[in-house]
Order: structure tokens, then C-alpha cells, then sequence
């Protein structure tokens, strides 16, 4: 059977992505704190006003479905599990009650709001772990369509810029330590761009680059969470689409967990289990990160691309709300938790 990739039709849609993606990476590298996936999204955004040709909607699906799940992939070279071992156990009771806490906090806060349950899903998952990549990894589990993609996105781009400013003067008004900023970084700002120019003003302060450092690991330890987190809203998914099977016996019977089993997550697993284990050279790892990172961009192209902004600004308020609401508890949570244990 012929591959879905090489067809010309298919292939004609993903240049599209690629064409489009390069000028977004290149801002993105030029401005960190926005990031390549924010142009991404708003040159695609921009481009759905005009008319295009039929030829190359094929290649725009496969690139917001499987180009973002072959990323997450490539994102495993990024991971040095002896790193993850060792701040794990420093920050993984952390990590558990940030989490719990603003998965709770989505979920009420989202049904109080009557909030779409895909895109609370999504912020939430977006606050809690890693921001855009987590956003990534749960959306083709969840089934969730590319507008629910764009504004989890953006709400998170949002705090990602307000925490970069807000977090090193408070971190200094709350008397902090290095090591104590570091892991509130790490733990309560959603991307790694923006986790990383937070450390570096720390650090830039304190002259010491101990936060950066720390709040780095922590931040790339608290990546590994996609992998259980996408686990079980694959099972939760797969039972929920089970019971309205059987309430509904002419709808998709045939649904499976299989079918929304994230399989690249465990290609993430492995690919950070290579890393870590085989003598690849780190300009080998950093380039293949840099292609995945790259290939996000390309995704979320397509994904504003697919988007109608109309409706995404008409529900825009809602999910900024929903976001502050997440963001607000888990840097507290965080704060909280390293009290009690000692860290702070």
C-alpha cells in the first residue's frame, strides 16, 4: 500500500508547513520568550484568510497529526535519565502536588466556567508539565481539534511571558535560594524557553549559575511526566469512547484503546533511554532535538492553519482565565510544598 507520506498531495501540504515554519523558527530563535510554535501559529492564523488550493489540505492534517507526534520523538534526545534520577528525588514530591493540583483546579475551575472539556484538559496538562510539548503529546490522544490546540497554546504563551518578568523580583522579595528559585522555576513556568531566560535573570543577579542549572534539570525531569500523564488519558479516552459506544450501538463501536494509545511517547521513552545509555555525541543529540523542536513549529503552522480565529477570540477570555487560575495555584503549590519539606 502506498505510504501516506509520499503521496503528492500529502507531500505538497507539508512543504507548505516547512515553507511557512522557517521564518517562525527564525523569530523564535531571535525571541525565546515567544518561541517558534507562538509564530507558528499566528502566521498560520494569518495565512487561513486567504483562499488555497485544494492540493494542500491532505499534507496540512498529516502535519498538525503526525509530524507533532513524530517530534515528541525527537524531544527523547533531550533527556538524560542519571540527570532525571538525580534531581528526581529532590523534586518529585514537588512535581506530584503541582500536578494534582492543577489538574483538580482545571477540572473544576473548567466545569465552573463551562469551559470545552478538551481544552481544560489541555491547558492543564500544558501548566502542569511542559507547556507547549505536554500540549503536543495530550492533543492526539484526547482526539482535540486544532482550535483547542491554538488556545491552549496561546493561553499558555501568555504566563510563559509574564513569569519570565514577575518571577525573578518576587523569587527575591519571598528570600529565596538559588536552589530554591531554581525549583520553583523549574516546577511552576510552563516552557523551557522561558524557564531557562528566568534562571539566566536569576542568575545574572545572584552570580551564580546555580538556578539556571537547577532550574533546567528540574524543568526537563518534569518532561518525563508526558509519559504516565498521555498513559492514562489514552485509557480514560479509549472508556469514555467504550460507554458512548454502547449508549449509542450505531456510533463508532469499533473504538479501541489502541487506537489512541500514544506509541510515540514510548518513542520518546526510547529515545531517551538511547541518549543516555549509547555514546551518541551531544552536537547528535542537540542537532536531533533542534529537528524536532523545528517540526513542533511546522505542526503548530498547520494547526493555525486549520484554525478559525473568529471563534478562537470569541473564547478567547474563558481559557485565560482557566490558565491564570492553574498558573496562580501551582506556583503557590510549589512554593508551599518546598516550605514544608525543608528546600526553602
Amino acid at each position: 500500500m502506498k505510504d501516506k507520506f509520499f503521496e503528492a498531495k500529502t507531500l505538497a501540504g507539508i512543504l507548505l508547513c516547512f515553507i511557512i515554519a522557517v521564518p517562525a523558527w527564525l523569530l523564535g530563535t531571535a525571541f525565546p520568550i515567544i518561541g517558534g510554535p507562538v509564530f507558528g501559529i499566528l502566521f498560520g492564523l494569518i495565512l487561513a484568510f486567504f483562499k488555497r488550493p485544494q492540493l494542500v489540505e491532505k499534507g496540512i492534517k498529516f502535519t498538525s497529526k503526525y509530524i507533532l507526534q513524530y517530534s515528541i520523538i525527537l524531544l527523547g534526545f533531550e533527556m538524560n535519565l542519571f540527570n532525571v534520577i538525580r534531581v528526581g528525588g529532590q523534586s518529585l514530591l514537588v512535581m506530584i502536588f503541582t500536578l494534582t493540583a492543577s489538574f483538580l483546579t482545571a477540572y473544576f475551575m473548567g466545569r465552573a466556567m463551562s469551559i470545552d472539556g478538551k481544552t481544560t484538559t489541555l491547558i492543564g496538562v500544558g501548566t502542569s508539565i511542559c507547556g507547549g510539548s505536554a500540549i503536543a503529546a495530550t492533543a492526539p490522544v484526547i482526539r482535540a481539534k486544532d482550535e483547542d490546540v491554538a488556545q491552549a497554546i496561546s493561553t499558555i504563551f501568555l504566563f510563559n511571558i509574564i513569569a519570565v518578568f514577575i518571577f525573578p523580583p518576587m523569587g527575591h522579595l519571598l528570600g529565596l535560594s538559588d536552589t530554591g528559585f531554581g525549583m520553583w522555576a523549574g516546577t511552576a513556568i510552563n516552557d523551557t524557553s522561558s524557564v531557562v531566560a528566568a534562571g539566566a535573570s536569576w542568575s545574572a543577579n545572584a552570580g551564580s549559575n546555580t538556578a539556571l542549572a537547577f532550574a533546567t534539570i528540574v524543568k526537563l525531569t518534569r518532561t518525563l511526566m508526558i509519559v504516565p500523564i498521555t498513559l492514562v488519558l489514552a485509557v480514560y479516552t479509549a472508556r469514555k469512547a467504550a460507554r458512548e459506544a454502547r449508549r449509542n450501538p450505531g456510533g463508532d463501536s469499533g473504538f479501541s484503546i489502541a487506537r489512541v494509545f500514544p506509541w510515540f511517547v514510548l518513542g520518546f521513552v526510547l529515545t531517551a533511554v538511547i541518549n543516555t545509555f549509547l555514546p551518541i555525541p551531544a552536537s547528535v543529540s542537540e542537532a536531533l532535538v533542534q529537528i524536532g523542536k523545528f517540526m513542533i513549529v511546522m505542526a503548530m503552522t498547520a494547526i493555525g492553519l486549520n484554525t478559525n480565529l473568529k471563534k478562537l477570540l470569541t473564547n478567547g477570555l474563558k481559557p485565560i482565565c482557566l490558565g491564570l487560575c492553574c498558573w496562580f495555584v501551582v506556583a503557590a503549590v510549589s512554593l508551599i510544598v518546598q516550605r514544608f519539606i525543608g528546600m526553602i
